[in-house]
């Protein structure tokens, strides 16, 4: 248990603090971060797949539905990547942060109206309360929290997409930046011959960085991979807002993001929310907290940023 709690710890904590690593590349624009980390990362994962020997047993194991199923999430986990850097660069930390905090409410809801889940009634208060929360934002603000709201939409579709998959994590991000790779590939030697690459222009740092961001991706899915098959998933659930809580502190404290009065009531009610989404949850599966951890579709955290 002890060595579980610390790989999904250890996954956790680099996605929350993948701000600092995305603002050391603000030299390169947002769609080329993304394309490069989806690049990068299925050339990595194919070697590591090809190293552990399952190359042929996901080569059999796709299929026409398969394959259109991880294309679908591939392209999903593209747009929140690309999403999560433009906002990080671009002076919303804190906002992004935001998407991370709301997204468990916003699977279970995207859960009740694609796979008919039943929401147990004191799950819907927290639900609710979400929605007045960003309402709140939108209405003080002057503006729709877009950032937020992609974040949480396409990483609550994606994770939509793992619970009808039937592949493990690493198989399933092989797959994913499998079907978006030729055109991540393209657009990036697109740009380096009109000579608005970054890579090798911007420098000797901004080229390792865009090239260690398969690496970056790949350690802490493997880390929280590794984390699910050990612990249960009520702690996982706990362990999730790490990630968000970190990177709104960054946010706050360390990139002095403006952070108004209005912005506090608004993200104490989705905060308060949260807490109540989780008591009822920590509730609900007392009786079952000695059952074994088993991986689900669920992919609580993978993928993030």
């Amino acid at each position: 248990m002890k060595k579980g709690i610390l790989f999904a710890l250890a996954g956790y904590a680099i996605w929350g603090f993948f701000p600092l690593y995305f603002k050391t590349l603000q030299a390169a624009p947002a769609f080329q971060i993304m394309a490069h980390r989806v690049v990068w990362s299925f050339l990595l994962m194919t070697a590591i797949i090809f190293f552990r020997k399952d190359m042929k047993s996901l080569l059999s194991a796709v299929t026409p539905r398969i394959a259109l199923l991880y294309a679908i999430a591939g392209t999903l986990l593209a747009i929140n990547w690309v999403t999560y850097v433009w906002g990080v660069n671009s002076g919303f930390v804190v906002e992004a942060s935001l998407g991370y905090f709301i997204n468990p409410l916003v699977s279970v809801l995207l859960g009740v109206i694609f796979l008919q889940e039943r929401l147990r009634p004191l799950q819907w208060a927290p639900v609710v309360m979400a929605a007045a929360g960003v309402t709140y934002l939108t209405v003080s603000m002057g503006k729709l929290p877009w950032i937020a709201l992609v974040l949480a939409v396409s990483f609550g579709l994606y994770g939509l997409m793992k619970k009808i998959t039937p592949l493990g994590s690493l198989q399933g991000l092989t797959l994913e930046t499998a079907a978006v790779f030729l055109p991540a590939l393209a657009y990036l030697i697109i740009e380096q011959v009109r000579g608005a690459g970054a890579f090798v222009n911007a420098g000797a740092g901004t080229t390792l960085l865009l090239a260690a961001t398969g690496v970056v991706t790949a350690v802490p899915l493997i880390f929280f991979s590794a984390g699910t098959r050990l612990i249960p998933l009520t702690t996982i659930g706990l362990l999730q807002y790490i990630t968000p809580t970190a990177q709104f502190l960054l946010g706050v404290f360390v990139f002095k993001e403006s952070f108004s009065s209005n912005q506090v009531v608004g993200f104490v009610i989705i905060w308060i929310a949260l807490i109540l989404f989780t008591l009822e949850n920590l509730m609900h599966n007392r009786p079952f907290r000695a059952r074994p951890a088993v991986e689900t579709g669920n992919p609580a955290g993978q993928g993030k940023g």
